[in-house]
């Protein structure tokens, strides 16, 4: 059972920001320009409610959605987003240890920026059935050889704890952040070359 809910809660690809990288997002309302860096982009707040899937991880104060990397111990380790509106009452899939109370889960709700707010019932990732991203490639190669993706490490020192996980794929670097309305995936463009850095949301918006 511990295998298979940390096993689900840990985001594929190379995960490079450790288990302290999960970031909290926006940090105010977006600028009218590209930022000289991504690190500096400010994207608004979701417009209306969004869902993500991570480990909620509760050690007795306040519950919290990881996103990002989980320590396997045992009782794990993250750190993430606050949640609010949060119950374990008549919620399977948890387990429990040491004072400490977790899960992998599909949640729904609002997103200020800071606190995740639960607005419908948690679903186990395990019986979840997420709608597939769409592709913004189309499928298609890209154009990064294998220098150009050295940038990984320079998009990880800009962004800092903003990045959740990063990949190189098909001749681009795939970096997840918590929210990004597009403001950083502009500012990303500007600094390393169009095509280059695609930047995913571990946010998605409500259809």
């Amino acid at each position: 059972m511990r295998s298979r809910i940390l096993t689900a809660a840990l985001l594929t690809g190379v995960v490079l920001a450790g288990a302290a990288g999960c970031a909290t997002g926006p940090r105010s309302p977006v600028g009218e320009a590209p930022p000289a860096t991504p690190g500096a982009a400010l994207p608004g707040l979701p417009d209306g409610e969004v869902t993500a899937q991570g480990t909620v991880l509760d050690t007795g104060d306040d519950p919290q959605l990881c996103l990002g990397a989980v320590a396997e111990s045992y009782p794990p380790q993250c750190t993430g987003i606050p949640l609010a509106d949060w119950t374990w009452e008549g919620l399977d899939g948890s387990e429990s240890a040491s004072g400490v109370t977790w899960g992998a889960y599909a949640v729904q709700g609002v997103y200020d920026g800071s606190v995740f707010t639960v607005t419908a019932p948690p679903v186990m990732l395990a019986l979840y059935d997420p709608m597939v991203p769409d592709d913004p490639t189309n499928g298609e190669p890209g154009p990064a050889d294998e220098e150009t993706l050295l940038v990984q490490e320079q998009v990880h020192a800009d962004l800092g704890a903003d990045v959740l996980s990063s990949w190189p794929q098909d001749g681009r670097l795939w970096v997840q952040v918590v929210w990004d309305d597009g403001t950083v995936q502009d500012a990303a463009d500007a600094a390393y070359g169009d095509d280059v850095v695609l930047i995913r949301s571990a946010l998605h918006p409500v259809d």
